[in-house]
């Protein structure tokens, strides 16, 4: 996706980039599970995506394929994730659309995540899905690999979760390395990931 097919995200974008996270995460080990019901995940895992989407439009960092049909999703160096009001209501939304105990768990994950980050400052690569009606394409290494060539430009190293072991070998093949492991109260294992600066 080097040839100009990448573009930043907007407020526009939303409900596609919420509808290719929906798809991409359905099956997803961690984040399948996390909302047991099958028949309501689409739903309820919705309004997880659409929060972090959301609040990550503010900064200038999130790229889409022209439709949406991919998405990254990046926090710059010295950004946050969430706001704290945004946080704050997040765990109630979810109660909401599913069980107190799926939010809790849900947050809980969350805060694993965050406990894990590295203290030198990084751009995050916070979600990264393919719309299942797209996967196969390279789509999403696409976008990965464009994000990368703009961090590239301002020097900065790049961190990630991973949360499928099926995408270690994707991520190690545009310069990401094993960092850690997070183990989830479930059990399962969430691989943690650092691709250094460029020094080019």
């Amino acid at each position: 996706m080097t040839n100009g097919s990448a573009r930043t995200a907007t407020a526009a974008d939303i409900d596609a980039i919420v509808s290719t996270f929906t798809s991409a995460f359905f099956h997803d080990p961690v984040w399948g599970p996390a909302f047991p019901d099958s028949q309501r995940r689409a739903a309820q895992a919705a309004v997880m995506w659409r929060v972090y989407v959301t609040s990550a439009l503010r900064y200038p960092w999130s790229l889409v394929t022209p439709d949406a049909e991919a998405a990254a999703i990046w926090i710059p160096p010295e950004g946050v994730e969430l706001m704290p009001e945004e946080a704050d209501g997040l765990e109630g939304q979810l109660a909401r659309v599913s069980s107190a105990d799926t939010a809790r768990a849900i947050m809980a994950v969350g805060d694993r995540f965050e406990a894990a980050h590295p203290a030198e400052p990084f751009f995050y690569l916070t979600i990264l899905g393919t719309h299942a009606d797209h996967r196969g394409k390279g789509l999403g290494m696409g976008l990965l690999a464009e994000s990368l060539a703009r961090i590239d430009e301002v020097g900065a190293p790049a961190y990630l979760e991973s949360t499928n072991p099926a995408n270690l070998k994707r991520y190690e093949s545009v310069g990401f390395g094993v960092r850690d492991e997070i183990v989830l109260p479930t059990g399962q294992v969430v691989t943690t990931m650092w691709r250094a600066a460029s020094v080019s």
